[in-house]
Parts: structure tokens; sequence; C-alpha cells
């Protein structure tokens, strides 16, 4: 008995170091291997071992098809193809293509991603707009049901998307405002399948919102607000359902420069407004969230040839864009904090406009067994 658990213990201790598609295909090698591999305690340690020693991550980035594209990207009779791939962590090659999981054509966006999982829909919000779950490494996918709580037009509607460890489930966080700046919040639970309207709605919330980029961590959704010269910080809790408001810092004072991301477990304001003392180098001055108040920290210091920001990536280096403008990309840049040095991946991201914002697509994806059992 003690060596037959002994094998098994070295067994799962071999398996648990494989990417989720070999693991998949090992599904089919015999009865026991399927029973192990498709165990919710195995596909816990598969997941638990992947994202704490960071094996097996990707970056997920949205690109022209063969890095090119159509010629004049402010015709609005010219269409542009967008392609979602997976580059290697580590020497930037590009390993997969992503096709929309139900066979569509249609352009899609990614609105999060988290343990292995992507949340996908249109590029367009609206309140009706189809909401997929994916896991493109099992190649598994889950369509949440159209919610009844609403029906009617938003002038805008946000999707995030994200595991939330307090309650052990997966959420899809849904905000939309009206004409009138009025709010309406949906909650997607991936554990009861179900959606739920947050009625409580603070109201402070009642202001503009613009297409500036929020982010999504440990089950807490955060969105950027204007309220005329002032910029603060709203969360939403998927969990406890209660909102927070936290005022950015004074120095804050525009937009279209600032990125809100996550930098050593803690949330975190990037700001690239201020010149830098050093020649030829550029700086983006950094605040974390500590117990609810904003500290700042040394600034990111890179050379002055790269441009915006994107966010940060899994191991705490600063992911920005250095502009082609002939060539309509973003050559992907990774800065290391320390040594203030800035590697080009190669990897040349699509550029998305929404008016006069841009955006670019590029996150952490790491491959695990969600949706295996």
């Amino acid at each position: 008995m003690a060596f037959t658990l002994r094998k098994k213990e070295i067994m799962i201790d071999i398996l648990v170091r494989l990417p989720a598609k070999s693991l998949v295909r090992f599904l089919c090698t015999c009865k026991s291997w399927s029973e192990l591999i498709g165990s919710s305690s195995f596909v816990s340690t598969h997941l638990h071992r992947n994202v704490t020693k960071h094996a097996h991550v990707y970056l997920l980035c949205l690109h022209h098809p063969n890095f090119e594209r159509n010629e004049d990207p402010d015709d609005p009779y010219v269409e542009q193809e967008f392609q979602w791939s997976l580059f290697s962590n580590e020497t930037f090659e590009e390993c997969s293509k992503l096709s929309h999981p139900l066979g569509s054509t249609e352009h899609y966006v990614i609105y999060g991603s988290s343990n292995g999982l992507v949340c996908i829909s249109d590029e367009i919000l609206n309140f009706d707009s189809p909401i997929h779950i994916w896991n493109p490494s099992v190649k598994k996918v889950r369509t949440p049901p159209m919610s009844t709580n609403i029906n009617m037009k938003f002038s805008h509607v946000a999707l995030q998307f994200g595991f939330h460890p307090g309650v052990n489930d997966y959420k899809a966080v849904r905000m939309m405002r009206t004409n009138k700046n009025a709010l309406v919040v949906e909650v997607y639970s991936l554990k009861t399948d179900s959606w739920k309207m947050i009625e409580a709605i603070p109201p402070w919330i009642k202001c503009p919102w613009q297409h500036y980029k929020g982010t999504f961590f440990n089950g807490v959704a955060y969105h950027i607000l204007q309220k005329g010269p002032i910029f603060s910080i709203m969360s939403f809790d998927s969990g406890s359902e209660e909102f927070q408001e936290f005022i950015a810092p004074d120095a804050i004072c525009s937009p279209s420069e600032l990125c809100m991301d996550v930098y050593k477990e803690q949330i975190c304001l990037l700001f690239s407004f201020y010149s830098c003392e050093e020649e030829g180098m550029t700086k983006k001055d950094l605040w974390v969230m500590q117990e609810k108040r904003w500290k700042q920290l040394c600034p990111f210091i890179h050379p002055f040839d790269c441009d915006g920001t994107i966010g940060i990536s899994i191991d705490n280096e600063l992911l920005i864009e250095r502009r082609d403008f002939d060539r309509g990309v973003a050559v992907l840049n990774l800065c290391n904090y320390e040594s203030k040095q800035a590697l080009e991946t190669g990897i040349e991201l699509a550029v998305i406009k929404y008016g006069e914002i841009e955006f670019f697509f590029v996150m952490t994806y790491i491959e695990t067994l969600p949706f295996l059992n």
C-alpha cells in the first residue's frame, strides 16, 4: 500500500509540471490517468503551482495578422483585421493563435484573464452583448445566460473579469452608464451561472465616464473616474458588493497619461507627465495603494524612445509601447524597475482607437486546467 501511494505521489509530481495542453492529451491514455488529471484536487494543485511559480506563462496580445495592416487606418471603409495570439514570456516568439471558440469570424475583445480563463465579448459592448468564458488551453467554453434584469440602451458599458479568492468564484462585472450618468451594475457568478443586479449604488458615482482602462484584482473591479479637474479611483468588490472611492494624488492632471494596474500585489497608478532629470530618459511616477492610501514610490525610469504605458507584467516589469507611426503598430517593450533597462520584445501590437483614446491589448496568460472537471 505504501509503495502504491508513493508511486501515485511521484506520478502527480511529474504530471503537475506539464502544460495543460499535454495533460489534455493524456486524458485518453488510460482510465486511471483520466480520473487523476480530471480530479478537482489535481486541477487545484496544477493551478497553484503554475500561479505561484509563474510556470507556463504567456503574453496574450492583440496584433494584426502576420504583423501587417491595411494602408489607411482612418478610412472608415477599410476594415482592419486583428488577431489574438499567445507569445512566450521568455523568448517572445508566437506560440499559438486564438480563434473565436465558437467559430465566429467577428473581431472580439478579451476583457480579463485569470487562472487560465479569459472573458471575451464584442468590441463595442451593450447590455445584450454575448459573453463567453473560455479556457483556450483545454478548448472549453461557457456562455453565461443573457441577463433578464435590464432592457435599455447605455452610452457606455464596461466589462471586467477575474477570480475572487474570498468567495472562491470567478466573477464578471458589467457596469453600464446611461445618458444621464446613472450607473447600473450587474455581477455574474461562474459558480451559480447567474447574474445579479446590484441595487445599492452610491450617489457619488453619478459622474461622466470615459474609455479609461480599469483593472480587476482579487475580485475587486477598479475604474478611473473624473469629476471636473479631480480624478478618483472607484472600487467595487464583487464578493461583498461594496463600493469605495479613493481620490487620486494631486499630481495626476491628465487621463491620457494615466495607467492603473497591479504592482507587487498592490493596486498602482503610473503617470507619465513630468520630465525626467536624467538625460535621454523619461520617467513614470508611481503610486501604490497601501491601507487605503496612496504611497508614492521611486518612479520608473526608462529610455526616452519608448512611449505610452500599457500596464505591468506578472514579473513586475513595465509594459510600454514604442510607436511605429509609418506602419501603424506599437512595438512592445519591457522595462525593468531596478536596472532601468528596456527590452524590445519584437511583438507588434495593434492600435485600437475609441474616438481620441487609443488602446493596446496585452495581458498575462497562465496555462492551467479550469473547466476540465
